[in-house]
């Protein structure tokens, strides 16, 4: 039987993170050869050595200031085939919107930073009262992908926003060319790690409804389809771990986790206790998106406790890794890795809190990518607590771990 097996295992510590870690750390992580660039909220940094000594990157200055100065939410993505880093920061709002940023820098000096801005108003001009939160981001075999929610400045959602940008005008540094959708009936979309010649995203619709939208990298059109996915509730989010304290406060049933493979598009979620799961835990469904059929729903489920805010991400052969929480009964909020493996997921400990989250905040996302250049292995984020409950306590995690015995 395949077991995780544990490649490199490691937490940064305060000269890594200059301290500017939160449990609501949001944290990305991309490799390439020795080459690790992590971020979180609100810090960036990076390894020369695979982990072993790391380096404060400051977002807030590291480039230049943007609407209202750099706000929190980052992600960071490695492209082997045209050998490019990109480095995503959203930006606050300053009259009324703000902006995200595209930085991008060759594979051989990811120092070397470009950038593009994207702003509400660049789209239309008159969304003066729009800004942009709650980014993903995902390559296909010739785009980057982003998405964002768009909310007022009263804080209620207003639309949710699909970008593509070409990946040779990435590698090649000259001025980008991109498309753009938008749609008022579903938020939070969430892009498919390994993509090919479309990508795929999904949120939820209403009830057990899952909608599943495609763009093809040779269209300007988003198609879109609807499934049925078994019953499952979205509340009560809660999982109370030693000492009767609460880690899931913050959690809801966005899609966190979403991958491609052949014909098959997965995504996972947080759901609610049901009959048969005494907890909160990870919902699966993953579809054929060529017969746009439900295939099959792969639970991640404990009787003890409860795992939560998943991401996902297959790896060459198509086997789908994940990193995902574990927390609640005998333990405070815990990081995990995995894998599935003949219909079964196998999952490894990488680390566990000695706390739990002051006001149950932890959250919202990680990620889990494809090593490279072993691309059958995968590089995961994740972060436990360390000897109390205090920002400077936050240990986030570089992961990267593969299929052994």
């Amino acid at each position: 039987m395949a077991q995780v097996r544990l490649i490199r295992n490691i937490g940064l510590d305060d000269d890594a993170t200059g301290v500017q870690t939160s449990t609501i750390h949001e944290p990305t992580v991309a490799t390439s050869h020795e080459d690790v660039f992590i971020t979180g909220n609100w810090f960036a940094g990076r390894s020369t050595d695979d982990g072993a000594a790391w380096t404060l990157i400051n977002p807030y200055d590291a480039l230049p200031p943007a609407a209202g100065g750099f706000c929190c939410d980052q992600i960071v993505l490695y492209e082997p085939g045209r050998d490019i880093w990109v480095w995503i920061l959203q930006y606050a709002a300053a009259g009324g919107s703000n902006v995200f940023r595209v930085a991008y820098a060759p594979g051989a000096d990811p120092t070397a930073w470009a950038w593009h801005d994207f702003g509400p108003r660049d789209l239309d001009p008159t969304w003066t009262d729009l800004w942009f939160d709650y980014p993903d981001a995902a390559f296909s075999s010739n785009h980057l992908y982003v998405t964002f929610n768009g909310f007022n400045a009263a804080g209620s959602w207003q639309r949710a926003f699909a970008f593509k940008v070409p990946l040779d005008t990435l590698q090649a540094g000259t001025a980008l060319t991109y498309q753009w959708w938008s749609t008022t009936k579903n938020g939070s979309l969430r892009l498919t790690q390994g993509a090919a010649g479309s990508m795929f995203f999904a949120s939820h619709n209403g009830g057990r409804t899952l909608r599943v939208y495609g763009w093809p990298d040779g269209s300007n059109t988003v198609g879109s389809f609807d499934v049925q996915v078994s019953q499952w509730t979205r509340d009560p989010y809660s999982a109370p771990g030693p000492g009767g304290v609460e880690w899931l406060t913050r959690t809801d049933s966005r899609i966190t986790g979403s991958w491609v493979s052949g014909t098959r598009a997965g995504f996972l979620w947080t759901a609610g206790p049901r009959s048969g799961r005494p907890l909160p835990y990870v919902k699966g469904a993953v579809v054929d998106w060529t017969t746009q059929a439900l295939v099959e729903e792969p639970d991640i489920w404990s009787q003890e406790s409860a795992y939560a805010q998943p991401a996902a991400c297959p790896n060459a052969q198509g086997i789908v890794g994940v990193s995902l929480f574990l927390g609640g009964g005998p333990r405070h909020p815990t990081h995990v890795v995995g894998f599935r493996d003949g219909g079964e997921w196998r999952l490894a400990v990488t680390g566990t809190s000695t706390h739990g989250p002051l006001a149950g905040k932890w959250g919202d996302y990680l990620s889990c990518r494809r090593h490279h250049p072993e691309s059958s292995e995968w590089v995961a984020s994740g972060y436990t607590l360390q000897g109390g409950s205090d920002r400077r306590n936050v240990e986030p995690r570089y992961v990267h771990f593969g299929i052994g015995p």
